[in-house]
């Protein structure tokens, strides 16, 4: 099926979902979070297809997260059940997704690869929750998924800070499984993906279950839930404008903290 945002190819078992908005280095919009959820869906549903890479189109990002001049400009349209990017809020796929970074990964960008299973960075990625610059916070999961993945301490200081994190420090802190060369990227990433392909359908799928329920009794969706509920009170505050106004006019934000 063809879609107008994101760009899939087959190659046997492995789906390629390339998020195909180049020109706003692969920032996500209601039209493009509903594409992806749908793409997500039917990946599940197909029983041919075993694993999914993700990545971005062009040699810059990965995807730079909330597209905020369309959300400031008056965009239209409601981000689908499933969360950002079709993943945040996908507690029940059963097969891996391998995120193969191929450039800066900002926000909701850096949360749909910690919601992948693996990621491959580029020597060239940078990685970024950089909410709080903008009167936000990682509602998409980040909060709930780097302090998981990498312990508290460390997430906390990338989620108040908004700091740039390179490959080998993401590497040595436990959310990059591998870095490799820029032109070498998608190989790896294939190389991975035909590793799980080799093994045992039924068996990933039973670790995926697993893993699953881990987040379930961990209450990860409960505490995803509260997340929306904090976005939506945050929107309210004259901070929250102000970053979005001083973010789309090019300059920094004078915040009132009210």
């Amino acid at each position: 099926m063809a879609y107008e945002f994101v760009t899939t190819e087959r190659r046997g078992n492995i789906l390629i979902v390339t998020m195909n908005r180049p020109e706003v280095y692969n920032a996500v919009h209601a039209p493009m979070h509903n594409e992806m959820s749908q793409i997500w869906d039917e990946f599940a549903a197909d029983p041919d297809l075993w694993v999914a890479i993700l990545t971005g189109a062009g040699d810059k990002a990965f995807s730079a997260g909330n597209d905020l001049k369309y959300t400031a400009q008056g965009g239209k349209g409601k981000p689908p059940e499933t969360g950002f990017g079709g993943m945040a809020m996908r507690f029940d796929l059963e097969k891996p997704v391998i995120a193969a970074v191929n450039g800066f990964a900002m926000g909701g960008g850096f949360e749909m690869a910690l919601n992948c299973d693996i990621i491959i960075s580029s020597e060239t990625a940078k990685f970024a929750l950089p909410e709080v610059k903008v009167g936000f916070f990682a509602a998409a999961s980040g909060v709930q998924l780097l302090s998981r993945q990498i312990g508290r301490k460390p997430a906390v200081d990338i989620m108040l800070t908004g700091r740039h994190v390179m490959p080998d420090e993401g590497k040595e802190l436990g959310f990059v499984n591998q870095i490799v060369p820029a032109d070498q990227l998608m190989a790896a990433a294939i190389a991975k993906a035909e590793e799980i392909t080799a093994v045992s359908p039924s068996a990933v799928k039973a670790t995926k279950r697993v893993l699953n329920a881990m987040d379930e009794l961990e209450n990860l969706k409960a505490s995803l839930n509260y997340s929306r509920q904090v976005i939506m009170d945050l929107r309210e505050t004259e901070d929250f404008k102000e970053g979005v106004t001083a973010f789309v006019e090019k300059r920094k934000p004078e915040w009132k903290n009210r």
